[in-house]
């Protein structure tokens, strides 16, 4: 049963995706009824094909939607059917942006950049700064596969040291890379979708998400340099040694390093590609994204002569892969039913009261400092950052601010941010801990809890001194 439902699953998804890009520039009305159709099959295929402890948030959400649409629907029919359509471009996108990762196995890329930044590296602090800034620049093509990629990188790095004290620098850097790297990183859905929604300028967005990523990487290496005292070991000694014995391994030994200089250009030409394309056609990025990544991920393997490898990939991934993120997919098509129930009832404008009656209690409040909080405890219920963006933001698009969209972006991915690195329930803590082998409580809560406070307060600073301003 399982294989058929593996086949019925990754039938569905392809077949919804391609519905979605041919939809979008042909309006034929049986096609856009298809996706609903195809959009039940996933939920369907996924509740064979998942445990029932991976089915039962998405069981949850449609039977929620199910009732505020019994309650509040003048067509219940009609809105299960555009409610199966709502996350057709997140569907799309989250299909596609693997993609990337394909170019990232070609070569070994990190491991040489690693050799290059060698002298960046050689001192604890610093190769602490350089990590995580790793994480957040590899975030743009894994997602949140960076976590375990880079976390077996930098093991195989430090093979030697695996103890408590090691283990939190590792899995903190890694962690909060990827956590801050939603602030801003255009290929992550979750940033994205907040930016389509809320109607933010997407470069605005792009620059103050990076500002605050940036300095949440230094407010982290200081973190790390207390903490590094506080267990009373010389990671820079160890790590000169260790980077010393790396730059032996590269194939790269003169001053200009071939792999380095190809990344830079792969990074560039994949989102500079995305902009220029968006500039000029005037696409929405959920749709510029995919469309982009699939072209540039083909050409690079005709360019490079591995065509073989792209169709290796290709099989894999449409036998097997798309199976794998199950979940996300269903997931996601049981959250954008229930945005749409709640969107046409009036949840909104209660939840967005219910706000504005607490901030008129306390007169400095206001609903920027509390919208962090629903992002932070819908993620310790178990909803991972994208559906929690998706739920948050499609609740929230409805409803007219005071300010600037962007702000309204930041304090969302700012809860995402808090989110991801203390829930021990959300897919990058649960990765972490099944590869370094703490729990979920440990890598998230214990390691991570001062360094959140201090974030929200750094970021809320600055989005309160801006509005009133």
């Amino acid at each position: 049963m399982n294989h058929k439902a593996a086949q019925g699953f990754i039938f569905s998804v392809s077949a919804y995706a391609l519905v979605h890009f041919i939809t979008y520039f042909f309006e034929i009305a049986g096609l856009t009824t298809m996706l609903s159709i195809l959009g039940v099959l996933i939920l369907l295929s996924a509740f064979f094909l998942l445990p029932f402890k991976k089915i039962q948030l998405q069981l949850f959400l449609v039977v929620m939607a199910l009732v505020v649409l019994l309650f509040t629907s003048n067509s219940v029919a009609d809105d299960i059917v555009r409610g199966l359509q709502q996350m057709r471009s997140l569907i799309g996108l989250l299909l596609i942006v693997p993609m990337i990762s394909w170019v990232l196995k070609e070569e070994p890329y990190i491991e040489e950049i690693m050799s290059f930044a060698h002298n960046f590296l050689n001192k604890s602090q610093k190769f602490y700064f350089g990590l995580m800034a790793m994480t957040q620049v590899i975030s743009h093509f894994l997602l949140f596969g960076v976590v375990p990629m880079m976390y077996r990188f930098i093991d195989t790095f430090l093979k030697e040291h695996k103890d408590e004290a090691w283990e939190n620098f590792k899995g903190t850097a890694i962690l909060r890379g990827f956590g801050l790297s939603t602030l801003w990183v255009i290929s992550i859905p979750s940033f994205i979708f907040a930016v389509e929604a809320l109607e933010a300028t997407l470069w605005k967005s792009i620059a103050l998400g990076f500002v605050f990523a940036l300095a949440g990487t230094i407010l982290s290496v200081i973190f790390s340099y207390f903490q590094e005292k506080k267990y009373g070991v010389d990671f820079s000694h160890v790590l000169e040694q260790e980077v010393n014995k790396a730059m032996k391994n590269s194939r790269n030994q003169g001053n200009f390093n071939k792999d380095v200089a190809e990344f830079v250009f792969l990074f560039i030409s994949l989102f500079g590609t995305i902009f220029f394309v968006h500039e000029i056609t005037g696409v929405e990025f959920l749709l510029t994204v995919p469309l982009v990544i699939l072209i540039w991920s083909l050409l690079y393997f005709l360019i490079k002569r591995k065509s073989s490898s792209f169709v290796v990939e290709t099989r894999y991934y449409f036998s097997t892969g798309i199976a794998k993120q199950a979940q996300q997919f269903s997931i996601l098509i049981a959250a954008g039913l229930l945005i749409y129930a709640l969107n046409q009832s009036n949840v909104g404008d209660y939840v967005i009261s219910g706000m504005n009656f607490l901030t008129g209690i306390i007169p400095l409040l206001n609903i920027l400092f509390l919208i962090p909080f629903i992002v932070i405890f819908l993620g310790f219920i178990g909803l991972g950052p994208l559906p929690v963006i998706v739920l948050v933001t499609g609740v929230l698009e409805g409803i007219s601010f005071p300010y600037p969209p962007e702000l309204v972006v930041l304090a969302v991915t700012s809860g995402s941010v808090i989110s991801i690195i203390l829930s021990p329930f959300v897919m990058p803590v649960i990765i972490l801990s099944s590869v370094n082998g703490l729990s979920g409580i440990r890598n998230g809560l214990q390691f991570n809890l001062k360094f959140a406070i201090a974030f929200y307060i750094m970021v809320q600073l600055f989005i309160q001194i801006a509005i009133h301003l």
